[in-house]
């Protein structure tokens, strides 16, 4: 499978770019500066393409079958720039699959976005973009997977979790187990229409797939 990474240079990205390189998907990394292209490659990246979230990314889209949004601003930005990235791009990348033909669509969002008004204050703008854009991502008609992870840490990857389409408790997640969960949902296809919040947990990544 052909597969964009959209953000490739973040954390989570990043680390999704690794576990990739395991398998038979070919990865191009979008990113927005040519002197991250060298560490991606490293990384994993079959290629890359320097593009700006922020103009038009529409051509990087052709001939990919699949894309996964991993780009943000990050929960400590304005509420500008959340709306530019977090909303706008996604909402731009749903377009451009659907006029490339690219089916599969994962995205990264968070948990707190069932009811973002019920977040910290100095949140409620990012869980907002992110509700507004998950909900365009599942009426647009792609073969989608939302993944909602926790509170996320630097902290080494446990290869277990604890996935469900809604968690009644919160919890911690390291980024390198939200990149191996999204690794794995490409190849699950229960995981298509599916929307999950993510933790670490003790259930083995596949078998909590498996179960959604």
């Amino acid at each position: 499978m052909n597969v964009l990474v959209i953000g490739a240079n973040g954390k989570i990205a990043r680390h999704l770019v690794e576990e990739l390189k395991e398998t038979d998907h070919h990865v191009t990394a979008l990113i927005r500066k040519e002197e991250q292209s060298e560490e991606l490659k490293s990384l994993g990246a079959d290629e890359t393409l320097v593009r700006d979230l922020e103009g038009d990314i529409s051509d990087a889209f052709a001939g990919k079958d699949a894309a996964v949004f991993a780009a943000g601003s990050g929960g400590h930005t304005g509420p500008d720039k959340t709306t530019i990235i977090d909303l706008w791009g996604s909402r731009k990348s749903v377009e451009a699959s659907k006029a490339h033909g690219v089916k599969r669509f994962i995205q990264v969002s968070s948990m707190n976005t069932d009811e973002p008004e019920n977040g910290p204050e100095k949140m409620r703008h990012y869980f907002i973009a992110k509700r507004v854009a998950d909900d365009y991502l599942e009426e647009s008609g792609l073969d989608y997977t939302i993944v909602r992870p926790g509170v996320l840490t630097n902290d080494d990857p446990s290869g277990t979790v604890q996935l469900k389409q809604k968690l009644n408790e919160k919890g911690e997640i390291p980024r390198a187990d939200v990149a191996k969960v999204i690794a794995a949902s490409l190849d699950t296809p229960g995981t298509i229409r599916k929307k999950f919040d993510l933790i670490s947990g003790d259930q083995e990544i596949i078998a909590a797939l498996n179960e959604l």
